[in-house]
């Protein structure tokens, strides 16, 4: 027996061992295996207890896990075959064309006997409140060019795209008539709750315009404008500084080109314009004006001389329609900044300080004309200016006292309310029970409606709708059922 054993076995537990004893036990036995069942720690040249180090391919792929005798492991973990991606991802843009896509016409419905075309006087005759109405091709064109159609609105269910006359679009109608037969300028802004047809009634208001040979322009999206996703740069020379938005000024003057394009080349210049990329002489057509845009750069300064055209007061100019969907947008601050990193009122952009002086009346169009803005419910930023506005407006009309600000309120915006001061407020409602009626023997005509319409089913849908267009489409035609 070696000494260090029998010095082990003489020793009591109670006793501390000397440290001398314990380094000599913990030299290993002559008689240790010269082999081992586990693997070597030692293995090229590293030292005991060191693991060896993973390269940048291998150290995602693999779990480090520390076995009972304290030594790590390395385990490498299964990866799951995903598939190789066969499509290709989308191109820049393509998602929101899909997403804005418009689709006019659907070959499974049945055509609508009896459904005429769209002609001016219907959208006069009170006598055609109730009836649809079929859009004209032509003017499918120029209301698409326009933007005038919601992809939300129910267009793809029927043969072709048609509209409903109410006594909204007959009043409406004729206040454009009237200003238009006077040389004035009707200012008013269409109001309502949500899902009323609002858009729809500027969409009317639009196809009358194109059908009475009007300059007809649109701002269908007026969060395009403010929500900073458009690249803008200073006006030269302004103060307080403006700023102008050539990218989408480029976009409108190709609209307007393409959807007028019969009634521009009517119209001759009569101002000389140097500041222009290109030499427009007197004289030239204000289609040639306009194809001077060419590039994002100059579609601004092309869209001033437009504008100073359409401003010159001749008895051959046509009156022009203004519109813009979504009133709230510009009645606050912008999302834009300044060279400073201070946020940009939505009125100092040039494009809505121009259609805001035309709506407050500081810009009158001297050839007549109307200038239309429907405010919108769905995803619309809350403007208290707005609001307030409005209501005194509506009070006005209805010979009531106005509303007053709250005393303790400082959100209140005295631009917007400048800009409200005195236009004229159309509030939509909820439909009658014969334009209710009209609009679903339409629905049933066109085989999407598969109920009989009578008094008791017309009656049943607009008291449940309450009269609202967009929940009598929920109610009768989200819940077809084969």
């Amino acid at each position: 027996m070696s000494a260090p054993l029998s010095l082990r076995c003489l020793l009591r537990p109670s006793a501390p061992v000397p440290r001398s004893i314990t380094a000599a036990a913990s030299t290993p036995s002559p008689w240790t295996a010269t082999f081992s069942t586990t693997a070597s720690a030692q293995k090229d040249g590293q030292k005991m207890g060191t693991p060896k180090k993973m390269s940048a391919k291998t150290k995602g792929s693999v779990s480090t896990h520390m076995n009972p005798t304290g030594k790590k492991q390395t385990m490498a973990k299964f990866k799951k075959n995903k598939g190789a991606k066969t499509g290709k991802p989308p191109l820049p843009g393509e998602r929101k064309a899909l997403r804005k896509r418009i689709q006019l016409s659907n070959n499974n419905a049945l055509p609508v006997a009896g459904l005429v075309e769209l002609e001016p006087k219907d959208l006069l005759d009170p006598t055609k409140v109730g009836t649809m109405v079929a859009l004209p091709g032509e003017m499918q064109d120029s209301l698409r060019t326009l933007e005038a159609f919601k992809p939300t609105q129910f267009w793809p269910m029927f043969r072709q795209p048609a509209t409903l006359i109410r006594s909204e679009t007959v009043d409406l109608i004729a206040q454009m008539q009237e200003a238009a037969s006077k040389k004035q300028m009707l200012r008013a802004v269409i109001t309502g709750e949500r899902i009323t047809g609002k858009s729809l009634l500027l969409l009317q208001s639009m196809a009358y315009g194109l059908s009475k040979e009007w300059i007809v322009i649109n701002i269908p999206e007026a969060q395009e404008l403010t929500t900073a996703c458009t690249e803008y740069a200073p006006v030269p020379d302004t103060e307080p500084v403006q700023y102008m938005q050539n990218n989408y000024c480029l976009k409108m003057i190709q609209a307007i080109k393409k959807a007028n394009s019969s009634v521009l080349a009517k119209q001759a210049t009569v101002y000389s314009h140097p500041e222009l990329p290109q030499n427009i002489p007197i004289n030239s057509s204000l289609l040639a004006l306009l194809n001077a845009a060419k590039e994002p750069e100059s579609a601004w300064v092309v869209f001033q001389a437009f504008w100073k055209e359409l401003m010159h007061k001749d008895a051959t100019r046509p009156p022009i329609l203004f519109t813009l969907d979504g009133l709230q947008h510009i009645m606050k601050i912008s999302d834009y900044r300044s060279p400073a990193f201070e946020l940009i009122h939505s009125q100092d952009l040039a494009l809505v300080r121009l259609f805001c002086d035309t709506l407050s009346g500081a810009s009158p169009l001297p050839n007549g004309g109307a200038i239309l803005a429907a405010t919108t419910r769905g995803n619309a930023p809350r403007s208290p200016s707005m609001e307030l506005a409005l209501a005194q407006r509506e009070a006005e009309q209805a010979g009531t006292e106005p509303p007053a600000h709250e005393p303790y309120f400082k959100g209140y915006d005295t631009r917007s309310e400048a800009t409200l001061k005195s236009v004229k407020v159309m509030k939509v409602k909820g439909m009658s029970k014969l334009e209710a009626r009209g609009l679903m023997e339409y629905w049933a005509s066109s085989g999407i409606l598969r109920a009989t319409v009578d008094e008791k089913a017309v009656a049943a849908k607009w008291a449940l709708s309450a009269g609202v267009v967009g929940e009598m489409e929920r109610a009768s035609l989200l819940t077809m059922r084969p």
